[in-house]
């Protein structure tokens, strides 16, 4: 399956009511695009090695917010070095880190904070099964 694929049909699914995520990408660790959704942000590389760090010292993200796209996300509870989560207004982002890639899911409202958490953390949990 190609990375586009997955971007198309498991993140960007169709959620209960007929809801889909804003945006999603899966991006290699070193900010590479590996497939994005249409309305993925045009995020600065600095911005995802500001999330790369956050990964490797949980809470050096706290301060400043996530930046992702120009847009700046609060931080909310996450897992450390695993996923981390960003609330602005109504809707959000979460982020899965794997071996090898950061899995990307931008939602706004109907869709919840824990449908988001629950699509990109799946493909996240596959992602690191299938040693990616």
């Amino acid at each position: 399956m190609s990375w586009q694929a997955y971007v198309d049909e498991h993140l960007m699914c169709e959620i209960e009511g007929g809801n889909h995520l804003a945006a999603a990408a899966i991006l290699g660790q070193d900010a590479s695009v590996w497939a994005q959704s249409s309305a993925f942000p045009q995020f600065k590389p600095e911005e995802i090695a500001a999330i790369m760090k956050d990964f490797d010292e949980p809470g050096s993200l706290a301060p400043t917010g996530l930046h992702l796209g120009g847009t700046k996300y609060m931080v909310i509870q996450g897992e450390a070095g695993a996923v981390i989560r960003g609330k602005k207004g109504s809707g959000g982002v979460t982020v899965k880190k794997t071996g090898q890639a950061l899995v990307f899911g931008i939602y706004d409202e109907p869709v919840t904070p824990g449908q988001c958490n629950m699509i990109v953390e799946r493909l996240g949990d596959y992602l690191v099964e299938q040693g990616l």
